[in-house]
């Protein structure tokens, strides 16, 4: 009997301790705890959660007031870009298929026939016309086809651009590697910049009588801050507006003409359209189809690659830099490998989300929506010469 009394007692102790643990392990000290007058642990627990939650959210809210406050970028991306415009005389095709791919986007297209220097369409014309903007990356084919026109170069020299990295200028384009542009700069020197910068129209107005075009700027001398560097790899101090941009892309894709760019706005006006050739670049000719593999890298796998599709040709280059409170997002580009129809230059001016890959997504949407436009029962083509060759 007194073996199962002392059985029973060791059975009582054992589960007195399991079940009482919980409370042995909050007394303070380790003792035991008094239930009814020690607060349990858990609203201990929940209210310290809600007051560092409580002060989490205070310190977001004013680390969210402070980024606003001291934010560079003070305009707004969006807009109803296309309010101020007059559309008489422009291709409605072309325009709509720009209107859709630009959408409330802060920003510009415009979009001319490299073959005539016929003005297709311009949505935002304000902000197309009034003003000049720096070029950004887009001011690198000219400085590749001065360094190749010069010599310095050709497109299989490689250089230096750091991390042990050397590149040649179809990808130091593709990619928009500042190095390397930054060498041509200093190897060419700010006089010899200027002479083809010149050739292609920048510091003069493209149009021929276009009311409000604004002529842009040319420097008269290398940057204060960074030099003739700084100026081949981001166009710093130049100002250019898209329709010099767009008589730049112009010049390139059809290999060397330099068309006045014209805006016929009534029937009269077109039907008398006649293009008009400012000059031949008969000294870059050969030069050119050397740096289209560059401009085609950028959308297969470079910078501009948000505007690649299978089924088009898409060459162009990418820009993105900030002036003025504003971020910067160029894409300059024409479509077709033999004789293309189109060229499209996307300017997006606004906060962030405003660079140069974004402005290729623009472009991107912009031909895919013309050839769907224009060729509904033909949108699975695998060529984009299709759509060059066919009026």
């Amino acid at each position: 009997m007194k073996n199962l009394f002392q059985r029973l007692a060791v059975l009582a102790l054992a589960t007195f301790c399991v079940l009482g643990v919980e409370f042995a392990s909050a007394a303070p000290g380790g003792g035991s705890a008094n239930i009814e007058t020690t607060p349990p642990s858990h609203p201990k627990r929940s209210s310290t959660v809600k007051s560092t939650t409580h002060r989490t959210s205070v310190a977001r809210r004013t680390k969210r007031r402070s980024r606003v406050a001291t934010d560079p970028w003070h305009m707004t991306s969006y807009g109803n870009p296309a309010v101020e415009d007059n559309p008489a005389g422009e291709d409605p095709l072309v325009r709509q298929a720009a209107l859709d791919a630009l959408g409330r986007l802060s920003g510009s297209i415009v979009v001319v026939d490299p073959n005539t220097g016929r003005i297709l369409s311009i949505v935002n014309q304000k902000l197309a016309l009034s003003s000049g903007f720096t070029p950004c990356s887009t001011f690198k084919p000219i400085v590749a086809l001065a360094a190749l026109r010069e010599g310095l170069i050709t497109p299989n020299t490689r250089l230096y651009v750091g991390s042990r990295t050397r590149m040649n200028v179809t990808d130091a384009l593709a990619h928009s590697n500042n190095p390397f542009f930054l060498k041509l700069g200093e190897m060419l020197g700010f006089k010899r910049i200027t002479e083809y910068a010149q050739e292609f129209g920048l510091g003069e107005k493209a149009g021929i009588d276009v009311p409000g075009e604004s002529a842009g700027v040319y420097p008269s001398g290398p940057p204060k801050q960074g030099g003739v560097g700084h100026l081949a790899y981001c166009g710093t101090d130049v100002e250019i507006t898209t329709l010099q941009m767009a008589a730049v892309i112009s010049t390139i894709a059809n290999g060397g003409t330099l068309y006045a760019l014209q805006y016929p706005r009534t029937p009269e006006e077109l039907a008398a359209f006649q293009p008009v050739v400012r000059r031949h670049l008969d000294n870059l000719a050969e030069y050119i189809p050397q740096i289209r593999d560059g401009l085609a890298g950028s959308v297969l796998y470079g910078t501009g690659r948000s505007a690649y599709d299978p089924d088009l040709s898409i060459f162009g280059k990418t820009g993105t830099c900030s002036e003025n409170g504003a971020r910067l997002g160029w894409f300059m580009s024409y479509a077709g490998e033999q004789q293309s129809r189109y060229v499209a230059v996307v300017l997006l001016r606004g906060g962030r989300m405003m660079y140069g890959p974004h402005a290729a997504e623009v472009a991107g949407r912009f031909y895919r929506d013309l050839m769907l436009k224009e060729h509904p029962t033909q949108a699975s083509r695998t060529d984009s010469s299709t759509l060059a060759s066919q009026q």
